[in-house]
């Protein structure tokens, strides 16, 4: 399982190009390099998303930020060609739960969108986020900025929000191309993680909370 889990999110699957690599011979770029030798070694999930002794959770926090977005850019680029604004007219996990776009800058209102669109401004945005030095410093020694956890939990959480696309409206073909065992593997991952250090407003966990209480519990 923990072979077949790395190679498929190893496919060129992306939604978009883009991809986020920690420069080798960082400290960042060694925790991710651990993290994801526990996560493929078949660890019980809830024990990988701990903090390992004295490192420094902005830096672990990080390292998962980065690791998240390039998986569910992966996951998202399995059902991509049938997510469109046809298929899907808005961003939505069901009829109860609807998302509306907001930047403060092209979209200063939260504004609808067809659920494509959304997930393209969203990966745009984290990718920006990321790409940040002044919010993600890449070099030892420069501190994290005041408002860093607050971006990191709206990343997360706006990150959340394809899961809960992709679950409610696209599971029949995530289990159509054998996907599902992978996807559920790199939520279970998400939601421990977010879970473990309260990145994410249980609210806005909602949307999967017969999902969750099913594989996560």
């Amino acid at each position: 399982m923990a072979a077949s889990f790395v190679s498929f999110f190893q496919k060129d699957k992306t939604f978009r190009a883009r991809k986020k690599n920690f420069p080798e011979g960082t400290m960042r770029y060694d925790l991710h390099k651990r993290a994801n030798a526990s996560l493929h070694s078949g660890i019980d999930l809830k024990q990988v998303v701990r903090l390992p002794p004295e490192e420094d959770p902005n830096d672990w926090i990080a390292v998962h930020v980065v690791d998240f977005f390039n998986r569910i850019n992966v996951i998202y680029g399995v059902v991509a060609e049938f997510c469109t604004e046809n298929t899907c007219p808005t961003m939505s996990g069901g009829a109860k739960y609807e998302y509306h776009w907001c930047d403060g800058k092209t979209y200063r209102k939260p504004t609808k969108l067809p659920a494509p669109e959304y997930i393209s401004l969203l990966m745009e945005w984290v990718e920006t986020q990321i790409n940040n030095e002044e919010v993600f410093p890449i070099k030892c020694g420069i501190p994290f900025p005041k408002n860093y956890m607050q971006t990191c939990r709206k990343m997360l959480t706006r990150l959340y929000r394809v899961f809960v696309h992709v679950y409610i409206h696209h599971f029949d073909k995530l289990v159509g191309i054998g996907a599902e065992p992978h996807v559920n593997t790199c939520y279970k991952h998400f939601y421990y993680f977010v879970t473990e250090f309260s990145l994410v407003d249980k609210k806005e966990l909602e949307p999967l909370r017969q999902l969750t209480e099913r594989i996560c519990h």
